[in-house]
């Protein structure tokens, strides 16, 4: 996804759960942009074959075994995501410590709301 889209979605998603302010826009951009590379990263993972571990021949001509560094990019920057998401209260724990209350659900409807109505009946 685009970082103009990842921004759209995780405005929106802050926007629902009733934490956006303008003040996170630069936390907000660099996030997308930490997302778009993440994205791009693991397309780029797959191509190449997608093999965690690959070959990997050193200086001295040694052909050792290492961790696929584009996997190890991709962890990176999924941990780089966590701490902006964490930041902006969009975990559940973060969300929490920001408002002292757990993440707004939606009431379940249908299926779920019936089948809620039989188990406390």
């Amino acid at each position: 996804m685009t970082k103009n889209k990842w921004k759209k979605l995780i405005l929106e998603q802050m926007s629902a759960l009733g934490v956006q302010k303008d003040a996170y826009d630069s936390a907000v951009d660099t996030l997308a942009g930490i997302l778009e590379q993440r994205d791009k990263t693991f397309r780029e993972f797959q191509a190449s074959g997608g093999k965690s571990v690959i070959e990997y021949t050193n200086k001295g001509g040694s052909t050792n075994m290492t961790k696929n560094p584009l996997l190890v990019l991709w962890d990176d920057l999924n941990k780089s995501a966590l701490a902006y998401w964490r930041e902006l209260g969009m975990t559940p724990s973060s969300y929490k410590k920001m408002t002292g209350d757990a993440p707004r659900l939606e009431k379940p409807g249908g299926l779920a709301a019936a089948l809620a109505s039989i188990e406390s009946g």
